[in-house]
């Protein structure tokens, strides 16, 4: 018969250590989605704002800063275009969003993500 004390506490440690890195990489996963998905809807919005009746494409681009900003961060809204395009004989406004994808948490390097939004042209 083997001597086995304090191997629960060593299973314990390496089970921990497993779960707490797969729960990490859902966390930043979601944060992930989140920081996309409120990218797409921030361009969105501001291509249905560029393209009303008396506003320009420029107005939708600020706009979509300022979603940004108030959404997650001020940097995150750094790099927006909009610009007028022709597709299918409809003029749109399409608003571009270039921004850093979260690597860890907010903070740290990270690629970039493009998000976009259109809206037909009033």
């Amino acid at each position: 018969m083997t001597d086995e004390s304090g191997s629960a506490v060593v299973e314990f440690v390496l089970v921990s250590i497993l779960l707490v890195t797969v729960l990490l990489g859902v966390v930043q996963l979601a944060l992930a989605m989140h920081v996309r998905n409120t990218l797409v809807d921030a361009a969105g919005e501001g291509a249905r704002y560029g393209a009303l009746e008396g506003s320009s494409p420029q107005a939708g681009a600020q706009r979509t800063r300022e979603l940004i900003g108030t959404a997650l961060s001020a940097r995150y809204g750094r790099d927006v275009s909009a610009a007028l395009v022709e597709r299918d004989g409809l003029v749109l406004v399409e608003v571009t969003v270039r921004a850093p994808l979260p690597v860890l948490g907010l903070l740290g390097p990270g690629g970039v993500m493009t998000a976009g939004g259109r809206a037909v042209q009033e």
